[in-house]
């Protein structure tokens, strides 16, 4: 399971499924008990709030370097926002009442176990607090701050989630306390996740990995600059980046389909995803926001899309014409999905309109 993470140096895991659906496209055997045991039990795979301010499953080997590079100056923001929004509340809550209620988190977890942020709710008073944002604006509103204050603890590395409640596609997490990552220096972590980044990502450019990150262009070069790539000449006359000694030619691989979930790494790679998708079709496999949804592949390319309807079969769009052989691939494939999911069912969290269309 580790392995399949750190070939794409990280799986995407806002959705729930995403992280078992992309891990399964990338494993020769196994079902999602597999993958629970790697995140729950072995912990050899967990999630972390990170690039793009994004929530990433990485392995625990890579983990310490995605919190130096990443996580850490994540968590700083969060805190000083919230610590903002509670200032500006006027009920008197500041750092010191945050800092207790962190620690009452902690208790109500070393004395109950793993628990929902629910169940913390209802052990740590201070979890139900209410506070006002933007006070006297057009935008105010009332927040709980249970959610943002497990947030923190959770960017900060003193709480990791656990076996949800429910199937391996619910995201209604339990919370467990442990142990921060080391601290590392921070710019050897960001080559390091440079490093891992051009070797399955490259040929990619310094925009690639910028976007990619979230990183500022200062630190993308710096991090670059550490890994020391080589500069390669692609078909259409520009350049990128590989890992160095990485420019012999690859050999051909042998025709392949795949059915991957939306927000996959494959597809989430690099900022420019012309190479591997049509323009055309781009308005069929977002959402508004720019998240892309469960997707077909033919050798390297985007040909479709494909969805689960509530009866739980699999069905899938072409967009493209990749001829009969990639048909009948995809089909199969499909078949093999339908099978591993089993009774599950899955909503991507992030709906397209051509996902929408299927399951309609």
């Amino acid at each position: 399971m580790a392995e399949a993470a750190d070939s794409v140096v990280a799986l995407h895991a806002t959705d729930a499924a995403t992280v078992f659906l992309s891990a399964r496209a990338r494993l020769t055997e196994g079902g999602p008990d597999l993958i629970e045991r790697a995140l729950y039990e072995d912990v050899s795979l967990v999630r972390l709030l990170s690039m793009r301010n994004t929530l990433f499953a990485v392995s625990a080997e890579l983990a310490p370097h995605v919190d130096c590079s990443t996580a850490r100056a994540i968590a700083v923001k969060e805190r000083r926002t919230l610590l903002k929004h509670l200032d500006e509340d006027g009920q008197g809550l500041d750092a010191a009442w945050l800092a207790r209620a962190e620690t009452a988190v902690l208790d109500a977890l070393d004395t109950h176990g793993p628990s929902t942020g629910g169940q913390l709710s209802a052990a740590v008073p201070a979890l139900r607090q209410k506070i006002t944002i933007g006070r006297g604006k057009k935008y105010e509103t009332e927040q709980g701050v249970a959610t943002r204050v497990i947030r923190l603890l959770a960017a900060d590395g003193r709480i990791r989630r656990d076996r949800p409640r429910g199937s391996w596609t619910s995201s209604q997490y339990r919370w467990v306390h442990t142990e921060p990552w080391p601290a590392l220096p921070v710019a050897e972590s960001r080559a390091e996740i440079a490093r891992r980044w051009l070797h399955a990502y490259g040929p990619a450019t310094e925009a690639d990995l910028k976007w990619w990150t979230g990183w500022t262009l200062t630190d993308t070069r710096k991090a670059l600059a550490a890994v020391g790539p080589d500069q390669v000449r692609l078909e259409d006359g520009t350049t990128a980046l590989v890992s160095p000694g990485d420019t012999a030619p690859e050999p051909a691989p042998e025709p392949w389909a795949a059915l991957l979930p939306g927000l996959d790494p494959t597809a989430m790679g690099w900022a420019d995803r012309g190479f591997h998708l049509d323009p055309a079709h781009r308005s069929a496999l977002f959402d508004y926001a720019g998240n892309i949804g469960p997707t077909v592949w033919w050798n390297g390319e985007i040909v479709g899309g494909w969805a689960q309807r509530p009866d739980g079969e699999i069905v899938w769009r072409l967009l493209a014409a990749p001829g009969r052989a990639a048909e009948r691939a995809i089909t199969a494939e499909a078949s093999r999905l339908a099978a591993w999911v089993g009774a599950a069912r899955i909503t991507p969290r992030f709906r397209t309109p051509l996902e929408r269309e299927l399951v309609a």
